[in-house]
């Protein structure tokens, strides 16, 4: 059948496996068993098959666990996560610097903490930006 084919060309680069064999007849038995009851339902054998295939979805992260890759992460939640550490370092030496000054000139009066909070906004600022964009889109 058609969704047989169209599946296999999908996994066409993937090397044989149980794993992949298992879940291509795994696929493969959902889509025509949707591709039925659609038909059952009245729809015509084009149309059931199209929609069964579409319900499929996105297969190219399967591929790729399937091939033993990870899924890319995006140049934008690379540079957020570069902001995020980046963020992190800067408040840390800037932190550093204060409570050196701190315990140089002045060790009887620690007063280093109060700049402390408002340099800390910073990363966790970025923090929350990072998190709110990390799928690739605003939550």
């Amino acid at each position: 059948m058609r969704i047989r084919q169209h599946i296999e060309e999908m996994f066409q680069g993937v090397p044989d496996s149980e794993e992949k064999q298992s879940l291509l007849d795994e696929m493969i038995a959902d889509a025509e068993e949707k591709a039925a009851d659609l038909m059952a339902d009245g729809k015509t054998e084009e149309d059931a098959v199209n929609k069964a295939l579409v319900e499929l979805g996105d297969l190219s992260e399967i591929k790729l666990s399937l091939m033993g890759a990870s899924p890319r992460v995006s140049g934008t939640q690379r540079k957020n996560l570069n902001n995020l550490l980046y963020s992190v370092a800067g408040s840390a030496l800037i932190i550093a610097l204060m409570m050196f000054i701190n315990l140089y000139y002045s060790p009887w009066t620690i007063w280093f903490v109060y700049p402390a909070f408002g340099v800390i906004w910073w990363p966790l600022s970025m923090l929350l930006y990072y998190l709110n964009h990390k799928e690739g889109g605003r939550k």
